[in-house]
């Protein structure tokens, strides 16, 4: 089993910033892709933002430009830089794993993210 926790939500103007933080851990494969999505009230998860094993990243087009996603492999553990935020980005949101070789899709508890002035 793996293991994610989140960190670094909260209450922010519009315009500000926040830098969220996951962390695996438990029986975690040797190549797996991590990723962040998001849920507003009455919408269905979205996938925000992605980086692969190689390094590769991939961003929504809603958050191009403002958010960015990097990766520790060393201390397994993802962040997203989210800049210049809006109403709109209030939701909540979850880090995700997914093992390369079991397919395997692991989910965090989710940590709250509101913009508003």
């Amino acid at each position: 089993q793996v293991q994610l926790v989140e960190s670094g939500g909260g209450l922010v103007q519009p315009g500000g910033s926040l830098l969220l933080s996951c962390a695996a851990s438990g029986r975690i494969s040797s190549r797996y892709a991590m990723g962040w999505y998001r849920q507003a009230p009455g919408n269905e998860r979205e996938r925000v933002a992605t980086t692969y094993d190689g390094g590769v990243t991939t961003t929504a087009d809603s958050v191009e430009g403002r958010f960015t996603i990097s990766r520790d492999n060393a201390k397994n553990t993802v962040y997203l830089q989210m800049n210049n935020l809006q109403p709109e980005d209030t939701a909540v949101y979850f880090c995700n794993l997914r093992d390369y070789f079991t397919r395997d899709d692991y989910w965090g508890q989710g940590t709250q993210v509101t913009v508003s002035s």
